[in-house]
């Protein structure tokens, strides 16, 4: 998710122009044409691209496979999950409570939640459900992640939790992208209607809208039925991997769509939230959804590709300038998935990026449409970004380094029977080393698919062996540390990867 957020700043600093007053004819068979080559040159099994222009869907292309060694191809209902791009839905779903006089962006966190704290008690007090929507409560990006990643968690019990988070940044001094304080937004959503957050978005938005195969729950998947397959990749090969549940932590990334129900959410967004004669946002909530609370510092003295001059994030949304015109986007991953929704309200257009796959195009589709219909001077986004994604990873020499430093014939300096026992983390919960036919197993309190078995590496550290294959990460070790008299007092994680944070857990011994 780090890569993603990095993709999702990039994708600011590159997200705004097209069409409308541009009178600019698109070849839509060529564009067509590109799409199918990119898809095969970046080796993603399928993506399905839809482009919105003046209130409809006027162009929609999907390519490659549903699912690796199979032959059922995409098209434009097919299912994907389009993880944070459910931000601006929560976000909206606020307004609308605000609208009604249910809620106020000012209101303190607390009082809706009052088991609501952060690191600082004044700082807890103070944090209004603008912060919460616009990144600015002092966490770091994706800090807390590793609470509910697979977990079993209820939202309250994930929050419970967050006040155990390091300070990342000053109180409303700097941006750190956080998932939970958009599971905060969801339960304060859930308290004040009396509803759960998936509830609101369908009677809120998706039936209002005739959004009817969008789903907020994978175990749905079945009825609804044509849906894409998560993929994991391993040694440059693609591998099906397994839907995760979102339910329970929705209003930060549950939803599951297609394009040809997000093109009608881009157009309910690109009509300032008119629907045929109805009117479900105001201006006024129009414009502070679409506001910047919280900017990303851009380099003004070197010229980019993109004729960028301000980046920020309003409330669920990124938004930035490309080639002198407002762009209003978003990102989303999701175990397997990587997708993108960019508009530009200037030109009544809209580009949506479905890909299931984690060496994903959708900057270098988003960016080709946006040239196309705009009509400037064409860079080869696929061929550029894909040489710049692959020199990124075998730059990534994390995994490899940590190999090469291993210590051979070294053995640990407590026995195994010691080892075993329960250990506590305070923003998780017990974390189990159990021994079993004389092999260490690990086990996670409140998330099952986390369960690995632990391999000696050198001295007191141990490999973490995963039972399961999982999206962002995949080699790890954990340290266990002893007192003077080599008694255990605590573990030490160390899992190189750029999303979920294990090192955050700092467990410590409670039992034998």
């Amino acid at each position: 998710m780090k890569k993603l957020l990095l993709l999702f700043i990039v994708f600011l600093i590159s997200t705004t122009n097209i069409l409308g007053q541009t009178k600019t004819t698109v070849d839509l068979k060529k564009l067509d044409e590109y799409y199918a080559k990119m898809v095969k040159d970046w080796d993603i099994p399928s993506a399905s691209i839809g482009i919105v222009k003046d209130g409809k869907l006027i162009f929609s292309g999907s390519y490659g496979v549903k699912e690796n060694g199979k032959n059922e191809k995409p098209d434009e209902n097919t299912l994907y999950a389009i993880a944070s791009n459910s931000k601006a839905f929560t976000a909206t779903i606020i307004g609308m409570l605000v609208q009604e006089g249910k809620l106020n962006w000012d209101d303190k966190v607390k009082k809706h939640l009052p088991y609501f704290a952060l690191y600082d008690p004044w700082v807890s007090n103070e944090v209004t459900i603008r912060d919460i929507l616009s990144h600015r409560v002092g966490l770091g990006t994706f800090s807390g992640d590793v609470i509910w990643y697979k977990a079993n968690l209820t939202s309250e019990e994930i929050i419970k939790r967050v006040k155990h988070l390091p300070k990342n940044y000053d109180f409303r001094s700097g941006f750190g992208y956080s998932n939970v304080m958009y599971i905060t937004a969801g339960e304060i959503i859930k308290k004040v209607t009396g509803k759960s957050w998936g509830e609101n978005v369908k009677e809120r938005i998706l039936n209002p809208l005739g959004m009817d195969r969008t789903i907020t729950s994978y175990k749905k998947l079945g009825t609804k039925k044509n849906y894409a397959t998560p993929h994991g990749r391993t040694n440059d090969k693609n591998i099906p991997i397994d839907w995760v549940d979102w339910e329970e932590i929705g209003a930060m990334g549950g939803l599951i769509s297609s394009v040809k129900d997000v093109s009608k959410w881009m157009i309910f967004n690109l009509n300032h939230g008119r629907i045929n004669q109805d009117t479900l946002l105001t201006k006024n909530t129009r414009n502070i959804i679409w506001t910047p609370h919280n900017n990303y510092r851009v380099d003004h003295t070197s010229k980019n590709d993109f004729n960028k001059h301000f980046s920020g994030y309003g409330l669920g949304w990124g938004l930035s300038d490309y080639q002198g015109r407002l762009s209003v986007a978003h990102t989303g991953g999701f175990d397997g998935m990587i997708t993108a929704v960019t508009l530009i309200p200037d030109e009544n257009l809209g580009v949506v990026i479905l890909t299931n796959g984690m060496k994903s195009p959708i900057r270098a589709a988003t960016y080709h449409a946006l040239d196309q219909f705009l009509g400037t001077t064409s860079i080869d986004w696929s061929a550029k970004l894909l040489e710049k994604a692959s020199n990124s990873g075998k730059k990534d020499t994390r995994i490899s380094k940590r190999k090469e430093k291993r210590e051979l014939n070294t053995k640990p300096s407590v026995a195994l029977t010691k080892i075993a026992g329960d250990y506590m983390s305070d923003i998780y919960g017990k974390i189990k080393i159990s021994l079993e036919k004389d092999q260490l197993r690990m086990k996670f309190e409140h998330t099952p698919d986390l369960s690995a078995t632990l391999r000696h590496w050198h001295h007191d550290v141990w490999e973490i062996v995963w039972d399961k294959k999982h999206a962002w990460f995949s080699f790890g070790t954990v340290k266990f540390n002893t007192d003077n008299n080599l008694k255990i007092k605590s573990m030490d994680f160390d899992v190189p990867n750029d999303d979920i944070f294990f090192e955050e857990l700092k467990p410590y011994r409670i039992s034998k």
